[in-house]
């Protein structure tokens, strides 16, 4: 190799300089041409891009070695050489190094696409959705660092900008040439960047369930990641064990109940199912908080702002959560704090969640995006009933209700502290014993209970929802437990609604008859006031512009009333009309005619002439 000949910066840094260099097999020949070759570097003030080129060189060359293949010989393009965990990558033009990434046109090397190394290390394929994502590694302050986003991210200069949110020196400015150099990296080193399969959602996965099989990655939202990271065994298996056995024998249904709701979340998409709410109400102090908490250390961290959330976030921010948790429990503390939006609408927010499938909404992207869809439980708690929040029947039938009595720990502050500590066993446990039954034998166990639990007079989706929670109950009892300690099918069917008690028709005609008995001047032609009709005998004779005010108000389909009314006899009609003409103070009107029955029948007791029931057993006064 004649040196003297190269005279200049650009022949001295060209590659077929190299490439001589290091086709030369002998070590202390090269090393000797390689320190002439500084020194020429040097009088030419390009030292550092020569040592540069030189290590790249000198990388690739031992990657070589190390899979016992010779060096590539003249052409050879250059090659990532970062001090770290990652293995070199080709990288074409690009000169990669711990001083960061630019191009390898020496005449334009202010043109800098990264002051830092940085690479992609793993590409992941969402399997519900098919999109990619992809794991980015790079260096800042001496230290490396990963994060995965969409993919769509580092291919637009105008999107990758984002970044340097998290960390990555990226302008507008160097965003275009970033862009090219991850995404020649990435193609060609298709070899090396493994592809990972990867799911945004918790719970199974065909036959695996995430996050207990590794061989599938979590990519869902960062939003979630506080939620995700407190998933998992934390502390003493045994004395998680030990001290919820002893709260299974104190025997209270409060406990009983929410432990297993906990566990018949992932039971759910199994038995083909729709997602329901179990609802812990009381009053305060009652250790509603601490049985949450103790649900949710089945699965997860139990302390405040881990894995138990609230209603203070909006409907939106609510569907994406029950997304990623998919088929784990939705658990939210206390109904009384919500958010404004969700106030308004709460009904409508049971009946979304509830529903397992969330809204169709659109993106400027790609038209329509994925929808948001889950099968689990949600367990809430608070003061006053979940129902006392929403009218529908169809919205009570999603929901099952216990109430807390008192003192339901002897000693709640204990409880808490050890389920913060000790957490995560019995979610992992279950899933186990699950994987090994098979679907079907838990079809089969929840199916016997069904039809033990099969009442005419009760809700049958209500009815399903409970056998669900039973077939947990009697699987988690048997397997993990082992303590006998079984619901009763007695205790089970307390939280059942009785059918009258939730049709919407019934429930309108008892809010009719109520409105009636408390608004007697309405009716009364005497009395100066807003009239609602006039009253006929047995009838309640209303304008239907009042009826259908009466029915708004009340939250009530006024036309599903009176189809419904009519079939019990319990309105006049005119012909096949549901109104009837009436005249009303000499003007002839359309009317509703509603039959008021007595709810409750107090013609058995005999009263005197001032309206009192006289009693037989007097009770005796503690006087004369």
């Amino acid at each position: 190799m004649d040196i003297t000949a190269l005279d200049t910066k650009e022949k001295l840094l060209s590659k077929a300089v190299l490439d001589e260099v290091f086709e030369i097999q002998d070590e202390i020949d090269r090393a000797i041409i390689l320190l002439s070759l500084q020194e020429k570097a040097k009088m030419l003030g390009v030292k550092g891009q020569f040592d540069d080129l030189v290590r790249a060189y000198k990388r690739v060359d031992l990657s070589f070695k190390k899979a016992g293949q010779r060096t590539p010989a003249s052409g050879m393009d250059n090659y990532t050489d970062f001090d770290g965990p990652y293995v070199p990558m080709y990288c074409g033009s690009w000169l990669a190094n711990e001083n960061g990434v630019y191009a390898q046109n020496m005449s334009q090397v202010e043109q800098i696409a990264c002051y830092h190394p940085i690479l992609p290390i793993e590409r992941l394929k969402n399997l519900e959705t098919g999109e990619e994502q992809i794991k980015l590694a790079f260096k800042r302050n001496g230290r490396w660092e990963e994060i995965i986003i969409p993919k769509t991210m580092i291919t637009s200069a105008s999107k990758i900008v984002a970044l340097s949110g998290r960390g990555v020196a990226v302008t507008s400015e160097n965003a275009k040439l970033l862009v090219r150099y991850l995404s020649d990296v990435e193609n060609r080193n298709t070899g090396q960047i493994a592809v990972q399969y990867s799911s945004s959602k918790l719970g199974w996965i065909k036959k695996e369930f995430l996050p207990y099989d590794t061989d599938i990655t979590f990519d869902g939202d960062t939003r979630f990641r506080q939620l995700f990271e407190s998933i998992g065994e934390h502390g003493n298996r045994d004395k998680w064990y030990e001290h919820v056995k002893g709260l299974r024998q104190s025997n209270r249904m409060e406990i009983k109940l929410m432990l297993a709701a906990s566990f018949a979340s992932v039971l759910i998409h199994q038995i083909g199912a729709l997602p329901f709410f179990v609802d812990l109400w009381g009053e305060t102090e009652g250790g509603k908080t601490v049985t949450l908490m103790l649900a949710a250390s089945v699965w997860a961290n139990p302390a405040e702002s881990a894995y138990i959330g609230d209603f203070k976030a909006t409907d939106v921010a609510l569907e994406a959560k029950a997304n990623m948790l998919n088929h784990l429990p939705m658990i939210l503390d206390d109904t009384s704090k919500k958010n404004r939006k969700i106030e308004e609408n709460f009904e409508g927010v049971v009946y979304d969640l509830c529903s397992g499938k969330g809204k169709t909404r659109s993106n400027r992207d790609i038209g329509i995006n994925a929808e948001n869809h889950w099968n689990n439980c949600i367990l809430t708690n608070g003061e006053r009933p979940l129902t006392s929040y929403v009218s529908q029947g169809g919205a009570i039938n999603r929901i099952l209700e216990i109430e807390c009595g008192e003192k339901v720990y002897a000693d709640p502050q204990q409880t808490a502290d050890m389920l913060k500590q000790n957490y995560g066993f019995a979610g992992k446990d279950f899933v186990e014993v699950i994987k090994a039954m098979g679907a079907d034998a838990v079809r089969e166990i929840q199916k016997d209970f069904q039809q033990k639990l099969f009442d005419d007079e009760k809700m049958q989706k209500q009815s399903i929802s409970l056998s669900i929670i039973l077939t947990a109950d009697k699987i988690a009892t048997d397997t993990l437990f082992k303590d006998g300690q079984y619901i009763s099918i007695d205790e089970a069917k307390k939280v059942l609604i009785d059918r009258n008690e939730l049709s919407d028709n019934e429930r309108c005609y008892r809010y009719i008859v109520d409105k009636v008995s408390m608004n007697e001047m309405r009716f009364d032609d005497e009395t100066n006031c807003e009239k609602w009709g006039i009253m006929k005998g047995d009838f309640a004779v209303f304008f239907n512009h009042a009826f259908d005010e009466l029915c708004k108000a009340g939250g009530f389909s006024k036309k599903s009333f009176l189809s419904w009314a009519a079939k019990k006899n319990l309105i006049d009609k005119y012909g096949d009309k549901n109104t009837k003409p009436t005249k009303i103070n000499g003007t002839l009107v359309r009317c509703v005619w509603v039959k008021i029955e007595n709810v409750s029948d107090d013609s058995e007791f005999e009263t005197d002439e001032n309206g009192f029931i006289k009693v037989d057993d007097q009770m005796k006064l503690p006087f004369d």
